[in-house]
């Protein structure tokens, strides 16, 4: 066998696998789309008899951030009873304390602390890396406001 009929056998070959695999692959537009297709919006207007048009399609949009949860403090009470605040290890933890009276707010375990004024808040904002449960107080009342939970 010559050089030139053993690349024609080949070319040959690779012509019959893919138009093989084409036609056992198919062109079916109704199989479900993937989960790591990305959403495409695509406008398209309507027939010409309408004069209207097709609004866009809706993209999903992601998921909104799980609200900051708020410390009501009152009367250098946690207004409602002792919050419980709970988080994922790994997380980041977030809270706020909003308070009509002056102190420092201490986070036990964590031992972070900040101060609010009467009448104003402090935001917390703290890598989630130690379990268990920790009370959060105001310092100077000895008073408990909130209770701190991150679990595994």
């Amino acid at each position: 066998m010559t050089p030139r009929a053993r690349i024609a056998i080949l070319v040959l070959a690779v012509v019959a696998l893919v138009v093989a695999f084409v036609v056992a692959r198919g062109s079916d537009d109704s199989s479900p789309a993937t989960a790591t297709a990305p959403e495409v919006a695509v406008a398209r207007p309507a027939p010409a008899t309408t004069g209207a048009t097709i609004p866009a399609a809706t993209t999903q949009t992601a998921p909104k951030a799980p609200a900051i949860p708020v410390v009501q403090v009152v009367d250098a009470r946690p207004k409602g009873g002792v919050k419980r605040l709970s988080f994922t290890r790994g997380d980041t933890i977030r809270f706020r304390v909003r308070s009509d009276t002056a102190d420092e707010i201490h986070v036990h375990g964590y031992d972070v602390h900040a101060d609010v004024g009467q009448g104003g808040s402090a935001s917390f904002t703290i890598p989630g890396r130690i379990e268990g449960r920790f009370v959060v107080e105001l310092e100077g009342h000895a008073t408990q406001i909130a209770e701190l939970e991150v679990t595994p």
